[in-house]
């Protein structure tokens, strides 16, 4: 019978760590984190910030934390790929393993240089994230990691091995064990213990193993080939064939279920040459540039997109400029709206998805929060429309920089199966922001004008974050990268695939500088031989730590500004001029100042758009400038001033003869009516059949009649080719000028954190110094106290003079006389003092004091637990006991 996958499951929580043996080595992980210095601590906390959130009250309780299935299951995500890999060897090895049997895991029986040279560090990485502890010689990895990575039926190691001999033999009949000795060639011992250990030396002697499956049927040896790298499990009937029966008498599979078997892991270690991993990778894969471009290309082309982009946002929010369209019910637009905003930018539809995010995500558009709610622009837009060119694209650049909603997700499905609409809720990815700093850092480690594949970037990102869809091209992440380098190009801050001048400074890199932290630099870290001892507490300074920025706001700010400069004399100078034509067109030969483009906005349509922008007049956008307000001499002097060539009589024409009719009809609210003073122009528009839509009938030989609001007149009669005016009950000629509708004041969305945001250098201060402190108060041997007032349990730990309170963390308690008496002796002794304290909102802590001043009703001490001078209500203090000096915790011990 042919050997089949078997499927499988991930198992239960984790369980808690059981201390090693007594020694020179730690017994725990709390006592691994207490020989640590503060620099080392501050490491851990920096790279799991989850592990201070609360701060801890001593390190007892940050080890019980850091070995919690959600953090352990956090800190692997972080890992790159040859880091996991080292943990996952370890979850393979014996625990505790010496460093060399984890050494040879990794770098098999050849010994790779290359996995020998970068194991330290990854050993290093692993220490610094309290996910492997011990010394050298004995390993630990958390018990919550094994449980995760440590194979089982129900969840396959990712290294493909099965269970060891010992494992799988577990429940078998003793007898049974004996035949496979015999039959193995091994001679019969007493018990299975010792059977179970005979068949295991055999299994890890590289020359014995050889040789027996020198013996091995050709047939055998390809089920072993199937099974060797995982998964280790297959199926076979009652009675197996020849060839498997061979390897089930020795050994080389064993049963672990009815119809199941399973490959030991000593077997298939040896048919590995002793590698754990089918593909060990210890080094990122390279992203090299696959083209070069002069870097005057690069920086041209992309201030040229970066041009397109100000044009562009400005060019939706005009659009909306009087209220754009109305928001969904559950949020977002609509897939009309959608479509629409995309034919108006004349850009695919995902393309308008991300334009509308970005101006979202600047703060420039929201929804106006009305009965019926609308988007529109904020105040903000406002005032980003009068900054200069350069500063209006960094605050665009920045905004998308750290953005949490993602424009590539717009129509796909939630979890409840819904679709995902532009601007509305479920676009937050919090590992965007992380992921395209991470795509644009690559690009500036390029030589400058280098470009790459996205399939480089996409791998080296597997790498770095191994669990992350490492098994997938097209997961999230994958995704999120390949938006980033599509968006990144539209946004000006690449050209040609390649980072620019303006976008190398936006990363914080100097121009011709490559981008810090880049991870080729941390996959190599100092060499360490074989040989060589590692220090327990090394830590590797340049381990890529991904974030979705680590530079301070401040820095932020300082990197955009100079972006903002190198980018200003590359976008084109405003124009204050058009060239008219004798076609009734203008053409724009570039950008124009702001007053001028308002202007020719009303005066004319935009007919096309490039390099130079060529606006039309027609009848309707003349028209559009009169019910502004505007006469047609102020239109004849506006276009003589701004023109480098003259009118051409068609325009001053056409200007004079919509002038000359526009107003010559009015209307004004009845329902509506129409006056004129020439009564054959409404003899006309009643002899007009398109007239007969709106009702209309003749009050007086001037005066028409219709029951038709003056909006859809206004609009009938225009369609009929006259140019009718609106007017006011008194009578005059009212000026249509569009308003601009305007949000009220809205604040840009805040990214999605993802996770705890990494704690800045005082907080880690202040938390490390806290819980130092804390685990003085519960570790320091107290003197002992006959009457037990002191918090003693009338127990204490062996050889340390712990009293019962601080190892089950119950608070001293001591009357209010002898809690008094204590403290005024240690004033006058300089002693130090183990108090309980319960605070005003009844959070009861432990603290280790050194009392300056007693009076009041107050105690006046140094609290070693926040490193200053404090002053504590003697009422709130539960009770007080006295540390014990060295020479009393001997007397006791002895």
């Amino acid at each position: 019978m042919s050997v089949q996958e078997q499927s499988s499951e991930e198992p239960g929580g984790a369980s808690t760590e059981e201390p090693a043996p007594a020694g020179a080595h730690p017994r725990s992980l709390a006592e691994d984190l207490r020989a640590r210095d503060d620099s080392s601590l501050s490491a851990l906390l920096r790279a799991r910030p989850d592990l201070i959130t609360p701060v801890p009250t001593d390190l007892t309780q940050l080890a019980t934390r850091a070995g919690t299935r959600a953090s352990v299951i956090r800190a692997l995500e972080r890992l790159d790929r040859f880091a996991l890999q080292t943990a996952e060897a370890l979850a393979v090895a014996p625990e505790p393993a010496p460093y060399g049997t984890l050494r040879d895991l990794l770098a098999g029986d050849g010994r790779d240089p290359v996995v020998v040279e970068a194991l330290p560090r990854a050993v290093a990485v692993l220490r610094e994230q309290a996910l492997v502890w011990g010394s050298d010689e004995r390993l630990r990895l958390v018990r919550t990691a094994r449980e995760l990575l440590a194979p089982s039926p129900q969840h396959p190691s990712p290294t493909g091995l099965g269970p060891t001999v010992a494992e799988a033999t577990t429940g078998m009949s003793p007898g049974r064990i004996q035949e496979l000795l015999t039959t193995a060639g091994l001679p019969t011992t007493h018990d299975a213990v010792s059977a179970v250990e005979s068949l295991t030396g055999l299994f890890t002697d590289r020359a014995r193993m050889s040789a027996l499956l020198d013996t091995a049927p050709p047939d055998s040896l390809e089920v072993l080939s199937r099974l060797v790298w995982g998964p280790p499990y297959g199926q076979v009937t009652a009675d197996p064939a020849t060839r498997l029966r061979w390897l089930l008498d020795r050994g080389l599979l064993l049963p672990t279920a009815p119809g199941t078997v399973v490959l030991p892991r000593e077997v298939a270690l040896h048919l590995r040459e002793g590698r754990a991993h089918q593909r060990t990778e210890p080094l990122p894969p390279p992203v090299e540039p696959t083209s070069v471009h002069r870097p005057q290309v690069v920086d041209s082309t992309a201030a040229g997109q970066a041009y397109t982009a100000l044009a562009t946002v400005e060019e939706l929010l005009k659009d909306w400029d009087e209220g754009g369209p109305s928001a969904l019910r559950a949020g977002g637009l609509s897939v009309r709206d959608l479509k629409r905003t995309s034919v108006a930018l004349d850009v695919p539809e995902p393309v308008a998805a991300f334009w509308v995010e970005l101006a979202y995500a600047a703060g420039l558009l929201a929804p106006d929060g009305e009965a019926d709610e609308r988007y529109a622009a904020t105040p903000a837009y406002d005032e980003w429309l009068e900054l200069p060119a350069a500063e209006r694209w960094t605050r665009l650049a920045t905004a998308w920089l750290s953005a949490t909603r993602t424009a590539g997700v717009v129509g796909g499905r939630d979890t409840k199966e819904r679709t995902l609409a532009a601007l509305g809720p479920g676009l937050d990815r919090s590992a965007a922001p992380e992921v395209r700093h991470r795509v644009l850092s690559l690009l500036a480690a390029l030589p400058e004008g280098g470009s790459t594949s996205p399939d480089a970037l996409v791998a080296r990102l597997h790498w770095e974050r191994a669990l992350c869809g490492a098994a997938s091209t097209d997961d999230l992440r994958s995704r999120i990268a390949r938006w980033t380098l599509t968006e990144a190009e539209s946004l000006g801050i690449t050209g040609r695939g390649a980072l620019s001048a303006h976008g190398r400074a936006l990363m914080g890199a100097p121009p011709g500088a490559p981008a810090p932290a880049s991870a080729s630099a941390s996959a190599t870290g100092p060499a360490t031989g074989p040989g060589d001892k590692l220090p327990v507490h090394h830590r590797h300074p340049h381990h890529p730590v991904p974030a979705p920025d680590p530079r301070s706001p401040a820095e932020v700010a300082s990197a955009a500004a100079l972006a903002g400069r190198l980018l200003a004399p590359l976008l084109p100078e405003p124009l204050d001029h058009v060239l008219l034509q004798a076609d009734l067109t203008a053409v724009a030969p570039g950008p124009l100042r702001r007053p001028l483009a308002d202007v020719l906005d009303v005066l004319a349509d935009v007919e096309s758009k490039g390099g130079a922008t060529v606006y039309r007049f027609t009848p309707g956008s003349v028209r559009r400038a009169l019910d502004a307000g505007r006469s047609a001499s102020d239109l004849q002097a506006f276009l003589t001033a701004h023109s480098r060539t003259p009118v051409p009589q068609p325009l001053a024409y056409l200007i004079d003869d919509v002038a000359r009719r526009h107003g010559h009809l009015r209307i004004g609210a009845a329902s509506a009516y129409v006056r004129c003073d020439d009564d054959a122009v409404l003899n006309e528009i009643i002899a007009d059949k398109r007239s007969q839509g709106l009702r209309l009938r003749r009050l007086a030989p001037t005066v028409l009649a219709a029951q038709a609001d003056p909006a859809t007149l206004l609009e009938g009669l225009r369609t009929m080719g006259f140019a009718p005016a609106a007017e006011s009950a008194e009578g005059d000629v009212l000026i249509t000028r569009a308003l601009a509708h305007r949000t009220p004041p809205r604040t840009a969305p805040e990214p999605v954190p993802d996770g705890p945001p990494s704690p800045d250098t005082t907080l880690l201060g202040a938390a490390i110094r806290a819980i130092r402190a804390g685990d003085l108060a519960s570790t320091t041997p107290r003197k002992p106290s006959g009457s037990g007032s002191a918090g003693s349990t009338g127990s204490s730990d062996s050889g340390s003079g712990l009293s019962g309170g601080g190892r089950n963390g119950a608070l001293p308690r001591t009357t209010s006389a002898e809690t008094l008496a204590t403290m005024q002796a240690a004033v006058l002794t300089g002693g130090t003092l183990w108090i309980g304290y319960v605070n005003a909102e009844g959070s009861a802590s432990q603290r280790v004091i050194a009392p300056v001043r007693v009076e009041g009703g107050f105690v006046t001490a140094y609290d070693h637990t926040a490193d200053e001078v404090r002053t504590y209500p003697l009422h709130r203090v539960t009770g007080v006991a006295e540390l014990a000096d060295e020479a009393e915790l001997a007397d006791e011990q002895a």
